[in-house]
């Protein structure tokens, strides 16, 4: 019920932040409208730790504050390399092996790879993300493994152990 609550109540303020209108008519539309999506997805049984993940909500925040500021940092980073002919671009593959014990951390990761100029991420298999970098000092930062660790935290800020099919937290 919880999670039906915040999916809910985090539609409603994204409702009212973009619609920008606040008359009578256009706020009852959109609580009618979140109420639908909130009873589809209930219906469809995809209101879970995964599709909904507030156990991640006291680290969430700080997460994409560092995030972003390192997305700042790459971006400043590969405007350099494509301006000054002396940095190398050397594009190069490897793989990088995930600490997260569950799906939903190892997608944030791979995720916040690709985020991050000059970086891809290709694909992710049992727990292995091939990434594509610019350069190999890109690659060489990313494998020092400091998101990696982040996300790791990330991940287990208060997250339940996953419950059996069928059953509902």
């Amino acid at each position: 019920m919880l999670r039906v609550l915040s999916l809910a109540g985090g539609l409603v303020v994204i409702w009212l932040l973009l619609s920008g209108h606040y008359t009578p008519l256009i706020n009852t539309l959109g609580l009618v409208s979140v109420g639908v999506v909130v009873a589809i997805a209930v219906r469809m049984d995809v209101v879970d730790h995964e599709s909904v993940p507030i156990h991640m909500r006291g680290r969430f925040f700080g997460y994409w504050i560092w995030l972003g500021a390192e997305i700042v940092k790459a971006n400043i980073d590969v405007a350099k390399r494509v301006w000054s002919p002396s940095l190398p671009i050397s594009p190069t593959l490897f793989r990088l092996k995930t600490s997260q014990a569950g799906e939903l951390g190892q997608v944030i990761y791979a995720n916040s790879i690709t985020l991050t100029p000059g970086t891809v991420s290709v694909s992710l298999e049992d727990g292995e993300i091939l990434v594509h970098a610019i350069a190999r000092e890109v690659g060489d930062d990313l494998s020092a493994g400091e998101m990696d660790r982040r996300v790791t935290r990330l991940e287990v800020s208060g997250i339940p152990a996953p419950t059996p099919e069928g059953e509902r937290e």
